[in-house]
């Protein structure tokens, strides 16, 4: 009996030890924290305004009890929740809601950023503070933390937050003590949970990732580029009356306010930030921002391409000083960050720029054509609204002139069109297309439709350099103006009927053309088989042309001949049809050749002859007067001749004939015996008849035509003496000669 009394003692000490055990020792897991409720306490309740007990009160007590085992918190006067630790993911971030605080004031979204080691110390986000200051100043009391949503975010980790004070939303959990929640303030955060993910609220912002974007040139087709960021801030003061776009803060590194692009929210605040959407743009990196303070869209980068500018006409910034001069009363140009166009357009590349600040408009550097053409246009599609001008001729027809410009604009200039018109597009459409069309059909009007078809060229020249002259007023440059063939609507109208005709004309004119070449290349044929006859006969020809160097050396007859000949064989070769008539005339120059040939054969000949017998006569009738006697001089001649005879002088035997003596005897040589006369017949008795002539009254007679024979025989003697006078040395044999001449 005793020892069941004892040992229903121990177990009653047993069981008051483990009651009390219980009743004062709590154990809180290593991966939770504790929240402590204070039931009652003689301090009272928390004061006025506020849901968490900070020096004992009844209540949530600011202070968590972290991992093991503690003792002294009764549980009729303490109720102690064990929550898990907030953990935020890898790469993520985490929002929070501090339940207790300051309130906010109107103007402002979030609550201030406070030193409370991320949300971990709810006693130092609570309760204000002294923060001791250097150089024996006063102490600066330091701000509270403030209840609502919360500026400061939360990194990847795990975090000791006290779940009583701070609701702490991530993309998979909502960190809170359940039992102090509401329906609708838990259905408020899923809210909040959702919006945050359907903005990628839980992860950083990334910007620099490619994205399609539509095509600067051709906006109906895209491109890929890398993007940028614009931020919009939802907390802050609010934009100043007239501005559009907060300004620029702390975006220098060693400036005061450097908020490290919109992280830091509270030195965005600090510095004078706006709310509102920034001038400021991100670009490429990672960006850890809280989206209740400030949400990022991400727009491409401003492409400017090869062979434009881009002219910035900013809507963002402090009114400036106009740079573009008095006299131009087209708008304002300002200096880089004023508001306006600005001076310096960006040149091709790639820009980080702000398009809800400003706006880029592309102006083409290199030369672009126009087109005034119907259902045609470039690429750059700056003329698809134009057409083909109508005009009305002075003849009353009716054409449509196709029309191509070449235009350049010097990109110094590009602002100055900007500012006149807008973009390129008004440019052309307001100011370009009525004034050509204006122009040309001036033109028109003064010219009647063949004039506008012959006179293309000069109403071209004409053109470009009055169109070039009026361009330079609105600083573009005309390059060249090039006119197509008027037409018509229409086929088969009343231009193309003119159209046909001048055809027609042009075409006969281009047939006689032809047949004027075809003849020529004829000719050019005709010439061709000649030279080809012609060095085919090329020897033929050199041996015709050395006959007739021979003939003409043998007289001009030959000449004549050989040179007609060649004539005759050329004349055949260069055309068979004028063969007869060469023929004929070849034959009449030879009769006439062997004509002349024969005449001046028979003069010659003749004069030979006459020249040959006056000088015989002449050297004759000298020989007989050397003798003094012509007898003297015919019986020399005789003798010389007999000397050289065959024939015996002197008989051998001697006939005697006359009229006998008295008998008939005759001697043994032959002669007549007896008393006989000799015979005065043969040679001898004719010379020696002759020699007797003078004496029996024989005398020589002198006609007329002797008498021109000596005188002539005087003149060649004469003339002879007198060249051997002139070429014989010595005075002797002169004196000697010139009394020949005397006598």
């Amino acid at each position: 009996m005793f020892f069941f009394l004892v040992l229903l003692g121990v177990v009653a000490i047993g069981f008051k030890l483990l009651l009390l055990t219980w009743l004062a020792l709590r154990f809180i897991p290593n991966n939770c924290v504790g929240v402590v409720e204070k039931l009652w306490s003689a301090s009272g309740s928390v004061p006025e305004g506020g849901i968490m007990a900070l020096e004992g009160e009844a209540g949530y007590h600011a202070d968590l009890l972290r991992g093991g085992i503690h003792f002294g918190l009764w549980r009729w006067q303490y109720r102690v929740h064990v929550c898990p630790l907030v953990i935020v993911p890898q790469g993520k971030i985490g929002y929070v809601y501090a339940r207790d605080g300051q309130p906010l004031p109107p103007s402002q979204t979030l609550g201030r950023v406070v030193d409370c080691n991320y949300f971990q110390d709810a006693r130092s986000f609570l309760k204000p503070a002294t923060i001791q200051r250097e150089n024996g100043k006063e102490p600066e009391p330091r701000q509270v933390g403030q209840r609502g949503r919360q500026l400061a975010i939360l990194r990847e980790g795990v975090y000791a937050i006290n779940p009583a004070l701070f609701i702490v939303i991530t993309e998979d959990a909502v960190y809170t003590l359940h039992r102090l929640i509401s329906t609708w303030e838990m259905q408020n955060v899923s809210t909040w949970q959702r919006a945050l993910v359907n903005v990628d609220g839980f992860k950083p912002v990334v910007i620099g990732q490619p994205m399609q974007a539509n095509d600067p040139l051709h906006p109906e087709q895209h491109h890929v580029v890398d993007s940028i960021g614009i931020v919009t801030v939802h907390d802050g003061a609010s934009l100043a009356s007239g501005e559009i776009i907060a300004p620029e803060v702390g975006s220098e590194v060693g400036d005061a306010a450097y908020h490290n692009n919109f992280q830091d929210a509270q030195r965005f605040l600090n510095g004078g930030g706006r709310r509102g959407r920034q001038y400021q743009p991100l670009t490429d990196g990672t960006y850890f921002i809280n989206r209740w303070f400030a949400s990022v869209e991400q727009i491409p980068k401003t492409v400017v391409p090869i062979g434009y500018v881009g002219v910035v006409v900013s809507y963002y910034g402090r009114a400036g000083s106009d740079l573009s001069g008095e006299a131009f009363r087209h708008g304002e140009r300002v200096t880089e960050g004023e508001r306006g166009v600005w001076e310096r357009p960006y040149g091709p590349g790639k820009y980080a720029f702000n398009t809800y600040a400003g706006n880029i408009v592309l102006v083409p550097t290199t030369n672009f054509v126009l087109h005034w053409v119907t259902g045609r246009s470039e690429t750059h599609r700056y003329d698809d609204s134009l057409r083909s001008i109508d005009l009305v001729t002075r003849d009353a027809y009716e054409p449509r002139l196709p029309l191509s410009v070449v235009v350049h604009i010097d990109y110094q200039r590009a602002p100055n069109v900007i500012q006149r018109f807008g973009d390129v597009k008004k440019l052309i459409t307001q100011t370009l297309d009525p004034l050509l069309s204006a122009y040309f059909r001036d033109i028109a009007h003064k010219k009647t439709m063949l004039e506008l078809l012959h006179d293309r060229d000069a109403i071209q020249a004409e053109a470009r350099a009055e169109l070039r002259r009026r361009f330079h007023e609105f600083d573009i440059e005309c390059v060249d103006v090039l006119i197509g063939k008027p037409d018509t609507e229409e086929q088969g109208g009343k231009i193309e009927s003119l159209l046909e005709q001048l055809r027609t004309r042009q075409l006969s004119i281009e047939q006689l053309e032809t047949y004027q070449r075809q003849r020529e290349a004829s000719d050019k044929r005709r010439e061709l088989a000649e030279a080809q006859a012609q060095a085919d006969m090329q020897t033929s020809l050199t041996n015709a042309r050395v006959k007739a160097q021979i003939a003409e050396s043998e007289g001009e007859a030959d000449l004549q001949r050989a040179r007609k000949q060649a004539d005759k064989q050329i004349v055949m070769a260069e055309a068979q049809l004028t063969q007869s008539r060469l023929t004929a005339e070849q034959t009449l120059v030879l009769a006439e050749a062997d004509s002349q040939q024969a005449i001046m054969q028979g003069r010659g000949e003749a004069q030979r002859i006459m020249q040959m017998g006056i000088s015989e006569a002449a050297v004759l009738t000298q020989k007989v007067a050397s003798y003094g006697d012509p007898r003297l001089f015919v019986l020399a001649h005789v003798g010389a001749a007999l000397s050289k005879s065959t024939q015996p002088l002197v008989p051998e035997r001697v006939f005697l004939s006359g009229v006998p003596g008295n008998g008939d005897a005759h001697s043994e040589n032959g002669v007549a015996a007896g008393n006989c006369q000799p015979a005065m017949t043969g040679l001898v008795g004719m010379i020696l008849q002759s020699l007797l002539a003078e004496r029996s009254s024989f005398a020589d007679r002198e006609g007329p035509d002797l008498a021109a024979i000596k005188e002539l025989a005087t003149q060649l003697t004469r003339e002879t003496l007198q060249s051997m006078n002139n070429s014989l040395p010595g005075n002797g044999l002169a004196a000697e000669s010139n009394a020949i001449i005397a006598k």
